[in-house]
């Protein structure tokens, strides 16, 4: 059985470095399809499958909000711990990466919000439960409530309240800290 030839990478050197440049091998592993067949098109294939799962989306979204309110709940029951913040953190991340994508996209800024309280508050401790209380209630009722007409500006209010508020708290909370202030306040949002 004849081996196909491996290339070697190039190697340019220089009076202080070398580029080394390695062989092309992916068009080999490549197919070409025929003019006479149909575009096999990833996106179009991509885009299908999601509109076959579209009916699940409302279903995964109330279960990541059931998650957050669970997580929610350990944090008010034990307090902030290893465990408790990393379980309210994760559950908030999820939704503000899964919630364009499930049609929820109202929903990521105040996800995007809490992550931002539990990340850059330097003592756990210090978070105050009801404003961990009203990210989890506004990304509650905007899922809830999301086929409301003014759900628009119910949620846009929500949100800029919790942002004044949450950055009110992590500049107080990190007055000490000023190299780190402009890095973790928010951008105002677009009126």
């Amino acid at each position: 059985m004849a081996k196909n030839k491996i290339e070697k990478p190039s190697v340019a050197t220089y009076a202080d470095y070398e580029v080394i440049t390695p062989p092309h091998e992916l068009r080999r592993c490549a197919s070409t399809v025929p003019d006479t067949e149909p575009a096999d098109d990833a996106v179009t294939r991509a885009e299908s499958a999601l509109a076959e799962l579209s009916t699940e989306f409302s279903g995964w979204m109330d279960e990541e909000c059931n998650r957050l309110d669970a997580a929610r709940r350990a944090v008010k029951a034990n307090g902030f711990s290893k465990a408790t913040r990393e379980a309210l953190f994760h559950a908030a991340h999820d939704i503000k990466g899964e919630a364009a994508t499930f049609g929820f996209p109202l929903v990521v800024a105040p996800a995007e919000s809490l992550c931002r309280l539990i990340e850059h508050t330097p003592d756990m401790t210090r978070i105050p439960v009801t404003l961990v209380e009203q990210h989890v209630d506004a990304i509650r009722a905007i899922v809830r409530e999301i086929a409301r007409p003014d759900v628009g500006e119910m949620a846009g209010a929500l949100t800029r309240r919790l942002r004044e508020v949450t950055d009110d708290f992590l500049r107080q909370e990190n007055r000490d800290r000023p190299e780190v202030l402009d890095e973790i306040l928010a951008p105002p949002l677009a009126p």
